[in-house]
């Protein structure tokens, strides 16, 4: 449920902060004082657009904070989004949500102090609390608003969302079947062109790095003569001739180690030469061996040319570099395959039959549950049609057939094999009639009402808000929201706006809303929690008007009374 409410400069609100508990909670107050302002405020840290014109004038930010229990779904949420309260403790699991908006309308989102999207405002908001607006009889008349409020009320968002995805996917099957038979001659021309330039390429078979390694084998066959010479020469030098360097460095060594014993002050040059006389030695070995693997092969060389320009040729007719023919052979591959299986027109024809079954499979199940929960929406509300003052009316939920199956297209539609309508009957004798016709904005409040009510009670949400939803109702019908509303409040957290005396009488708690000057020529809206008294005052002031009697308090301690 709420905990606590605070708003800073949002409108005409300077400064403001509220606590709440359980059941039913009412606000009230003159035309224009602000009692909806409150909803709006509560609404932006739910994640409701923002722009910089809810920002009290001259100031430079609005800034509102709500605080909610954490129901143990909400808890799990916060936890797998990494939001959850850790300075919380032992304490009971709460939520902090918060919403600033700044004069040039820019807007950022918290979370239990940590940076969130609008996106996860949204989220977390529909777990926490369920808002019926003012208009919410305007908005029934549009059909995709009446199968919300049924699947929702039903608990069938998840499986509704289900059938979307798979009459999109059943869609998207269809048209790939329609593009390629539209497009299968184009396809098979294609097709021909790559297999073509594939087998050119299977043909060649160009692997990774060989571009490099024929480049760099082809430099050292063309220069063999030279690295033959020039090895042979340095051997020659090395180790071979009569005065070669080793032979005269060890006879060197061996003269200076003779004198050595004489004085040991030479001992420091032969601990340099000794090491120069075993690395002259290593490089003779290795010179030894590159020269027993090294000879004039022409006939390689030859075959290394012919191969390199094979390659050239190929990146020269594919308009590429030639170490990229490796990568141009696994695209072409890919392509070949993707058109391969675009022109299975065989393939495309299952995968169509069988994206439609699925999506078919799905649609029944929702059908049928809708069908179900038709039933009890309409009985439930037909009820609550006797008691709002429209004896003998009933309520009913047409689930009207979607697609012609005759015409071959597919039947249905993203959101199901059914439109969802609501229709009623006023009253007794009166055929059913989509309830978009209906004349009366008296009945259409009144059923507007009694469906935010039932609804509400199937709802797992822990707080409810009616913000002035008992606009066009009065007398005796009045007081059957009031104890419809009270009763709710008995379940779970419900705030309420009302301008009806018969709705404010059965608030557990009541809230008067009041606006007056701030002292520099603007207003400012101000919320405070009534006593007994007050209480009795403000009922009276509802039941008539400004000027208050004897009579309208004596009626109002008597409705407070009931």
């Amino acid at each position: 449920m709420l905990r606590h409410l605070s708003i800073r400069d949002f409108v005409i609100v300077a400064a403001l902060d509220l606590e709440f508990d359980l059941g039913f909670t009412v606000f009230s107050g003159e035309t224009g004082a602000g009692k909806s302002i409150l909803i709006d405020a509560l609404a932006l840290t739910l994640g409701a657009r923002a722009d910089a014109s809810v920002v009290r004038t001259g100031e430079s930010r609005a800034d509102i904070t709500a605080e909610f229990d954490a129901p143990a779904h909400v808890a799990r949420w916060l936890d797998e989004q990494a939001l959850a309260n850790v300075d919380a403790g032992d304490s009971e699991p709460s939520v902090m949500m918060r919403r600033v908006v700044d004069s040039g309308g820019r807007s950022r989102a918290f979370i239990n102090g940590t940076p969130a999207t609008l996106a996860q405002l949204r989220e977390l908001g529909e777990m926490l609390v369920d808002i019926h607006g003012q208009h919410a009889h305007q908005l029934l008349m549009r059909p995709d608003a009446q199968r919300e409020l049924f699947d929702t009320h039903a608990g069938l968002t998840d499986l509704a969302a289900t059938v979307t995805r798979a009459w999109r996917d059943a869609r998207d099957a269809r048209l790939a079947l329609q593009t390629a038979t539209s497009r299968d001659r184009e396809l098979q021309l294609e097709r021909e062109r790559l297999a073509w330039q594939l087998a050119e390429l299977d043909k060649l078979a160009p692997q990774p790095g060989e571009w490099e390694e024929v480049n760099a084998e082809h430099v050292r066959l063309s220069n063999s003569a030279n690295l033959i010479s020039g090895v042979q020469g340095a051997l020659a030098a090395l180790s071979e001739s009569d005065d070669a360097m080793i032979s005269q460095l060890n006879s060197i060594v061996s003269k200076l180690r003779d004198l050595a014993e004489v004085d040991a002050e030479l001992n420091d040059a032969l601990a340099a030469l000794d090491p120069a006389a075993i690395q002259l030695q290593e490089a003779a070995y290795s010179l030894s061996h590159y020269a027993q693997r090294l000879d004039l092969d022409p006939h390689r060389l030859a075959q290394v040319e012919q191969r390199l320009d094979a390659l050239h040729s190929a990146a020269r007719k594919f308009r590429l570099q030639a170490e990229a023919l490796p990568d141009e052979h696994a695209a072409r591959r890919q392509q070949l395959a993707a058109l391969d299986a675009a022109s299975d027109l065989d393939g495309l024809r299952a995968a169509a039959q069988k994206a439609q079954d699925a999506y078919l499979a799905k649609a029944h199940q929702l059908s049928k549950a809708r069908a179900k929960a038709a039933r009890t929406l309409g009985a439930a509300v037909t009820q609550g049609m006797q008691e709002l003052a429209m004896a003998g009316g009933s309520f009913d939920v047409a689930l009207v057939p979607l697609g012609n199956a005759s015409s071959g297209e597919p039947i249905g539609g993203a959101n199901g094999l059914e439109q969802i309508e609501f229709r009623v009957a006023g009253h007794a004798g009166v055929p059913l009639r989509p309830l978009a016709k209906i004349a009366s904005g008296g009945e259409l409040a009144r059923i507007s009402l009694a469906l935010a009510v039932i609804a509400s009670a199937a709802s797992p949400t822990p707080t409810l808000i009616f913000d002035e939803v008992d606009t066009g109702i009065g007398g005796g019908v009045a007081e059957v929201v009031g104890r419809l509303l009270h009763q709710l409040g008995g379940e779970r957290q419900v705030l309420c706006v009302t301008h009806l005396p018969q709705v404010a009488a059965r608030g557990d708690r009541h809230f008067q809303v009041s606006k007056s000057g701030d002292g520099n020529g603007g207003t400012v809206s101000a919320v405070m929690p009534l006593d007994r008294g007050g209480r009795v005052e403000e009922v009276a002031r509802m039941l008539g008007g400004l000027e208050i009697t004897a009579t309208t308090r004596r009626h109002a301690k008597e409705m407070l009374a009931a």
